[in-house]
Formats: C-alpha cells, structure tokens, sequence
C-alpha cells in the first residue's frame, strides 16, 4: 500500500476495511498474549475490542499500527498487508488515541495537534488551518484554546485535543485505547456524546478498546467479545449481542441487565402506533420520534404514564405503550432464532 492511498481524503478516501488474518503474539518467555485472532472491521464503521483484563485487546490494537510486531498472521488495510511496509511510515497514517492522551507539555494545542502534518512535510499555514479547522469540530474554539498549553486544559478537553490530533493527517483508520477512561462519568458521558456527533461527520473506520460495556454499547457499530488469550467469543451488533449472546460466558459478560441496555440501542420508530399529525397529546410525555426505547420508558416512568408520544418537527407522529416497550426486544430477539 503506498502512502498516496492512505493519504486519500473525501468520501471515497476517507475509511478502510481492516482484516485480521490468524493474527498471533507469542512473547519469548512463552507467554501467549494472542493465540489465533480473526477479525473483519468494515470501511466507516466502528468496532469495539472488549473483554477481562489480559484478553489481548491492546495487544490486538498495538499490532494494527505495529507498535508491537505479532508473530504471526496477517494485517491487511484495504487488502494490502500493512506488515510489509515502513512500520514508522504506517504510524503517519494512521491515528491513535490513547488513555492519558499523550500530548506534549512544552508545546501549544495548535503545534501539538499538527504533529503528524509537520511529519510529512505540510506547510506551516496548512499545517495551522487544519489545526484550527479541527478544534473547531471536536468542539474547543480556536481563538481560546489554540495557544493554550496542555495543563491549561481539563482532562475532556485534553482528550478532544487528542481526538484531533489523531485525526488531523485526515488517516482512514482511527486506533483508540480506553480514551474516556481517564475523565469522570459525567465528562465521559459528554465525550461519548460528541464522540458519535464527530463520527457522523467523518465516518473514519475505527476500532476501540474498552472495559466498560455500556460505553461499547453506546458507541460500537459492532462488538467484539473477548476472551484469554485473544480468543473471540462473539462479534455482533450492540442489538444482536445483548439479545442473543453466543454463550453464557458472552451472556455473564454482558451482564444480568443487558435487557435494560438494549433499550438503549432499539430505536422506537418501528414500534410507534400510528398518529395522525395535529392529533391531541392529551397529556402524554413526548420524547423525539428518532429516540430510543429506554427514551421512551424513562420518559413513561418520569411522568408516572403508561404512553408516550413520538414527536417530529414539534408535530406527534406516532405513540407507544410501556407493554410495547418490552415487546419489542423479545419479538425482534424471537425473529432472529
């Protein structure tokens, strides 16, 4: 693969398939940290590596950008085997977030996020514009924070920079190590908010590692389950995983209240009763028409009712009942046996 395809931009340009080929790391001591992985991630999606403590998942991330060699497989980006290329000249085109974020103490937020541009060669003007331009879509204005340095920032707004730093050579893959572990859960909840917003945007094919289930539900086009060893229990959509997990040890891992959670990634819209437009909300709580099902409960729960109105462009286009609420799930977990 050569760098002018990694460097492509735009809608054609902007993702690419990952395949995983029987990859392995066995250390020298012995020590199998990955035994036999296979995994496809595909263009624009994002995948989500999770499972216990020791189960390869950082591993698996570190081979993809080959900040650990793996002792055997394959790594394809778009078909091409990235394991037989510059592993320096890869890293250039691909981003990588991580935890503590990383950023440089001694320089500014705008030099720290053209780090990878000054790398291959960009102008200081291009190298600035793309800087700004990205502050401006992970949410901090340029005019404030462009300047500022890294302990001015809290911990979300160090991560959105990290974020940006990771995106700013426009890289079709997007590499994240637990980012929004290291902030408080009110913060995380935001970033994961705004995460999605930003991925929606630049619909980058990402795969992130995480321990915490409802952040791998909340954002994971698909999930994958591991176990020790690097061995994959299940790779599923969020909805698919919690309804129908593969094994008890998938199910126990998910846990007891994945029936809550997958409200959180069934969308109402299919299961609203039709309403006439204008109709009378008589009372009833409204949630927006492109909500969830655990939208619309919380919604019947807070209001102490047992129907909810579905709202678009401030009009009532559909209603529904708490019973529908959980009829929904099974039936759609029945359809899939």
């Amino acid at each position: 693969m050569d760098a002018t395809a990694l460097e492509q931009s735009g809608p054609a340009g902007s993702a690419a398939s990952i395949t995983l080929e029987h990859i392995g790391k066995t250390y020298p001591d012995g020590t199998v940290a990955v035994g036999d992985f296979g995994l496809e991630v595909r263009a624009g999606e994002l995948t989500v590596l999770i499972g216990p403590s020791g189960c390869g998942k950082s591993t698996i991330l570190r081979m993809i950008n080959r900040l650990i060699e793996p002792t055997k497989g394959r790594i394809l980006i778009d078909g091409e085997n990235i394991l037989e290329r510059n592993a320096v000249e890869l890293r250039r085109h691909i981003g990588y977030v991580i935890q503590n974020v990383g950023l440089f103490p001694h320089q500014n937020i705008r030099t720290n996020i053209g780090t990878v541009p000054r790398m291959l060669g960009w102008d200081k003007k291009r190298i600035n514009e793309r800087a700004d331009e990205l502050l401006e879509l992970v949410g901090l204005d340029p005019a404030r924070y462009a300047k500022r340095y890294p302990h001015e920032l809290s911990g979300g707004q160090r991560q959105r920079v990290g974020v940006a730093r990771a995106l700013a050579a426009d890289p079709r893959v997007l590499l994240m190590d637990e980012p929004f572990s290291a902030v408080d859960p009110i913060a995380r909840g935001r970033l994961q908010e705004e995460f999605l917003k930003l991925q929606a945007t630049v619909r980058k094919t990402i795969v992130l590692v995480t321990h915490d289930i409802d952040e791998a539900v909340r954002l994971g086009d698909r999930i994958a389950v591991l176990a020790e060893g690097g061995r994959l229990l299940q790779y599923a959509p969020p909805a698919e995983l919690l309804s129908r997990p593969d094994s008890t040890a998938v199910g126990d891992f998910v846990g007891a209240d994945r029936g809550i959670r997958r409200l959180a990634v069934t969308p109402l819209r299919p299961a609203l009763k039709p309403l006439d437009r204008g109709a009378p909300v008589d009372g009833r709580p409204s949630v927006a028409a492109d909500g969830t099902l655990y939208d619309a409960l919380a919604a019947m729960l807070a209001a102490n009712a047992t129907e909810v109105v579905a709202v678009e462009d401030g009009q009532p286009v559909g209603s529904l009942s708490r019973a529908a609420v959980f009829d929904v799930p099974q039936q759609e977990a029945e359809a899939k046996v």
